[in-house]
């Protein structure tokens, strides 16, 4: 008896379907047919093709699996006719206040939402639960999206899952989508996740109850499938309650077929160990690239992706669009010494275009019929191309194709490289232009496990082992085949900030799909197919649903989070007047982008605390409008009040804050230090989040905040602080959480024993607090502060922004303003990290650019063979060459603490110790330290090399430069 699964991709143009013999891996027909409005008329032509082709009876498929764009294209063209409305419900007890849901969503789609926030359900209160549902049903919103703080963790979202049962009991009609079955730890990224996934949700009911209808008409008697992001099947049913787990199946579907096509999932045809496998889907504009890792599955994206113009966190592959295609249009400069290649295409035009098929314009097509390596059209209307033109095209689109493939690279093994897509007319597999499709019906079945656990005492082997068995009957339940399933992926991220040991899991399984018996079946997940045609109450179109009485969209700061993309950078100015400069949303993105740099790899991400201040810009708790002054223009016996944020970044980007805890700490730090007012706010530290956490804090007191800070860069403790350093107290120091919990640190024999006592206290309140050291007298602040870092902050982010809308170089930008050395261009080849005395330690080294990219990058033609480390203890602590061919020999440092060592993408942004990995290209660049850091043996003692363990001098970049003042050049401008 035969068996047979079909797969189904269905694209923007063309929806694509195969049918395989699974045992003997066969594809025994492909088709391609134009896509439908309707989807599903496209998806049954298709299918009524291949089977006709093949001859292959109903009742021997056993599978149909479909991987579709309908879903993500609802959401990146905001239709308003197939999106819902939201209502988001947060179990956060006083914590994430500080930014509300829809923060950062473009415009277009918080339009479509209502936002019901500040309920404190901690511990769970139904009655509170209950006052919610009504709220809800009388906003006319049937959609709901229910977000927990560290609900992924939380025995995969039991508290959320007991709050959506609750809701349920008081409304059945409700749709409740928990954020623990979406995404994973980043509550401000699962949350949008969420919502997205909310917003289709009826869409993807109603469009995969069309599917299984489809297959019923077919007469095909057995489990529909929807294809994931990460290349593995999901049920019907589940991908009706999680469409937004489908998104990207497209191009990793092509991936995964292609590498089936091609053999290389089969024992013996590849030895992982020693290659690597990049497909390269081209077409007739554009060209992707991915990457397929030894666990047969794509590279994930690193970090988080957006999906139309909203920032979110969950498994999509990392896919490089470059624009080199079949279409892609050939230059002759008007001297003809000089050839370009694209990027611009005919595209769909190219029979019609290009001169092979008759037309004027010359393409890549027909360079390489032109070359004898293809027979398309008349090869007779290309003969008369120079060859210099040819030679100069073809090497041109040999250079475009090795630097994407260099950039996906995930190390430096040999590549073996598959051509796919309909412009594959080189090297590729049998049925290459149906490879999604047979990755659709090839597609695995996974489990995955995602929990923190405590090393300390116990035996990490142990642990990971009954994590990997747990990732392993997930598999099996939701169908994979016992015999077949394998753990093809162990993260052990160690956890910041904490003396135990605490580790998180996150592991990986997958198997084949267990072959299904013949006739009636239920799908995976307990769902039978019958499901998929029943008739299921879902949200009201958008068109049919009353608008909630009052209900308005988000206040304008809170509309766009990048205000500078349509506006004239160069001839916007900043609001100054009589020398107190009032900081505008352009104002924050520029200081966000310039504080990434200064935090020299450390500091925290600058992004959320950006939308804190956003949120405060128009915000109701805002008594007063963030401004900035000089240092110089405050008296002396002003009193000057100091907070900051304390902790692990990986905690606070779960755990928001609750604006009351920067707040709360100061208030106790002025109050124990006997003052009885404040007059103004200073950073603690510039570089990354806490140079932008004055700012809030300063509209909530109505006071301005001085511009500069203690350290001029970011550092890893309270000790790093110039006053400190410097002898004046640092003492009674002040922590505080959002439950109310405050410690002091009243006296100490050292400033290290404050921080250590500090660092104790921080992980009892769960490693993410506000701390504020003792309010300082001006006169102090002016004496030991670095000035100007706001001023600079803002120039160096205005720098990259107008660099990189005039396609100029950044690192050249950055140093017309803040002067410094480029220490490096080069890309990623290794990186180690480890968590000891609650730091990140590490070390990231970076290999030279290949001679293209060198020339391409700095035109010098200067041959660089060495190689660069860049050890960090959260923060980057030294940069020095490294012979590759002798790495135990003696290192020639550049540079080391305390000047700035920023890695910097091509883009500009500032690349963190914690976002360092293989492949990135990337700028190293140097600035110089103040002197008060410098100057004196005081502050090398704590900020240089020997604060830090090294045993080597401080290497100095040159001399300081110190940054212009905003107020100083734009007051009464």
């Amino acid at each position: 008896m035969g068996f047979y699964r079909i797969g189904v991709d269905v694209g923007g143009t063309n929806t694509d379907a195969a049918i395989l013999d699974q045992p003997s891996r066969g594809v025994c027909a492909a088709s391609k047919t134009p896509t439908t409005a309707d989807v599903t008329a496209g998806i049954t032509t298709a299918i009524v093709e291949v089977l006709a082709q093949a001859q292959v009876p109903r009742h021997d498929v056993r599978s149909v699996a479909i991987g579709t764009t309908h879903f993500v294209n609802a959401v990146v063209e905001a239709d308003p006719r197939r999106l819902s409305r939201v209502a988001v419900v947060r179990l956060c007890g006083p914590y994430t206040r500080a930014i509300p849901p829809f923060s950062d969503f473009p415009p277009h789609l918080p339009s479509h939402c209502l936002e019901i926030d500040g309920r404190e359900i901690s511990p769970l209160a139904p009655k509170q639960i209950e006052e919610t549902v009504r709220d809800i049903e009388n906003a006319g919103i049937t959609t709901v999206a229910v977000v927990g703080v560290f609900s992924p963790l939380d025995h995969q979202g039991a508290h959320e899952k007991t709050c959506r049962h609750i809701m349920l009991q008081h409304n059945p009609r409700l749709s409740v989508v928990c954020s623990a079955d979406i995404g994973s730890v980043g509550l401000l990224e699962r949350e949008n996740a969420t919502i997205l996934n909310a917003s289709i949700l009826a869409l993807a009911r109603k469009t995969i109850r069309a599917f299984g209808q489809a297959m019923q008409d077919l007469q095909l008697d057995c489990p529909l499938y929807l294809t994931q992001n990460d290349g593995t099947l999901t049920s019907a049913a589940m991908a009706a309650e999680r469409p937004i787990q489908t998104f990207a199946s497209g191009p990793t579907n092509s991936l995964t077929g292609a590498a089936y096509l091609a053999g290389l999932d089969q024992p013996g045809r590849r030895t992982t160990a020693d290659t690597q496998v990049l497909v390269m889907d081209i077409g007739g504009t554009t060209t992707d690239v991915c990457a397929l890792l030894p666990s047969g599955f794509a590279r994930k994206a690193p970090n988080f992706v957006e999906v139309g113009g909203v920032r979110t966190a969950f498994p999509i592959p990392e896919v490089l669009s470059v624009g080199l295609g079949g279409g892609s249009r050939i230059r002759m400069e008007a001297a003809g010494d000089e050839v370009t290649v694209g990027p611009d295409s005919v595209g769909y035009r190219l029979t019609t275009e290009a001169l092979v098929f008759g037309g004027e314009v010359m393409t890549t097509t027909d360079m390489v019929v032109a070359a004898g390596k293809a027979a398309l059209g008349d090869p007779a209307r290309v003969q008369h191309i120079p060859t210099p033109v040819l030679t100069q095209a073809r090497a041109g689109i040999k250079q475009i194709l090795e630097r994407a493939i260099d950039e996906m690279k995930v190390s430096d093994q040999p590549v073996t490289l598959l051509l796919v897509g309909g412009g594959s007319i080189c090297i590729r597999p049998p049925h290459h232009d149906s490879a999604n499709a047979v990755g659709a019906a090839i597609a695995k079945v996974s489990g995955e496990v995602d929990i923190i656990e405590i090393l300390e005492g116990r035996d990490e082997q142990a642990v990971v082992e009954a994590a990997q068995q747990q990732a392993i009957q997930a598999a099996i339940a939701r169908g994979a085949d016992p015999a077949d399933v394998v753990v093809v992926e162990v993260d052990k991220i160690p956890l910041q900030y904490v003396t135990n040991k605490a580790i998180r899991l996150v592991v990986k399984a997958v198997g084949t799909l267990a072959a299904p018996a013949a006739g009636p079946a239920a799908s995976t997940d307990g769902y039978p197919v019958s499901w998929l045609s029943t008739p299921v109450a879902e949200p009201a179109r958008e068109e049919e649903t009353p608008r909630a009485t009052g209900a308005s969209s988000p206040p304008p700061s809170l509309l766009r989070t990048k205000h500078s993309a349509s506006m004239d950078l160069e001839s916007y100015v900043p609001e100054v007047t009589d020398h107190v400069w009032y900081l505008s949303a352009v104002d924050l993105e520029f200081i966000a982008t310039g504080t990434g740099v200064l935090g020299t790899g450390g500091g925290g991400p600058s992004y959320l605390q950006y939308l804190q201040c956003l949120d405060w810009l128009h915000g109701a708790a805002a008594k007063g409008r963030m401004r900035v002054v000089a240092p110089d223009s405050v008296p002396d016996t002003d009193v000057c009040v100091f907070g900051s944020w304390y902790g692990a970044p990986s905690v606070s980007g779960e755990r928001i804050p609750a604006r009351t805890e920067l707040t709360t700490a100061i208030d106790h730090a002025v109050r124990l230090s006997g003052h009885s007012h404040f007059e103004v706010i200073i950073a603690d530290e510039i570089g990354g989040g806490n140079g932008l956490s004055t700012f809030p804090t300063s509209a909530y007191y109505d006071i301005p905040v001085l511009d500069g800070d203690l350290m001029g860069r970011a550092y890893p403790s309270m000790e790093h602080g110039t006053p400190y350093v410097y002898g004046h107290p640092i003492t009674p120091c002040v922590i505080a959480d959002a439950q109310g919990n405050v410690g002091v640190v009243l006296e100490a024999e050292s400033n290290r024993r404050v921080e250590e006592w500090l660092r104790s206290q921080c992980v009892n309140l769960g490693t993410s607090t506000a701390v504020a050291a003792v309010p300082l007298t001006c006169d102090i602040v002016k004496q030991y502060c670095i000035p100007n870092t706001v001023s600079q902050a803002w120039y160096l982010g205005r720098a990259i922004h107008r660099a990189r809308r005039s396609k100029t170089d950044v690192v050249q930008a950055i140093f017309e303003t803040t002067p410094g050395q480029l220490l490096y261009r080069g890309k990623i080849i290794d990186v180690q990290r480890d968590v000891r005395r609650g730091y990140t330690m590490g070390q990231c080294t970076l290999a030279p650019l290949s001679g293209e990219e060198r020339e391409a990058s700095d035109g010098t033609g200067a041959v660089e063979t060495r190689h660069l480390v860049i050890p960090f203890q959260n923060e980057f602590l030294y940069a020095a060459y490294m012979d590759p061919a002798n790495p135990d020999a003696s290192r020639q440092i550049l540079c080391t603490v305390p000047d700035l060592i920023s890695v910097l993408g091509p883009d500009g942004e500032a690349i963190g110790s914690q976002e360092l990995r293989y492949g990135l290209r990337v700028n190293v660049i140097g600035i110089a330290a103040h002197p008060l850091w410098t100057g004196d043996e005081r502050g090398l003692r704590v900020g240089g090399p020997q604060g830090f363990g090294l045993d080597m001098p401080w290497t100095s970049l040159g001399p300081y430069q110190a940054s212009r003042s905003v107020i100083a050049e734009f007051n009464g401008v």
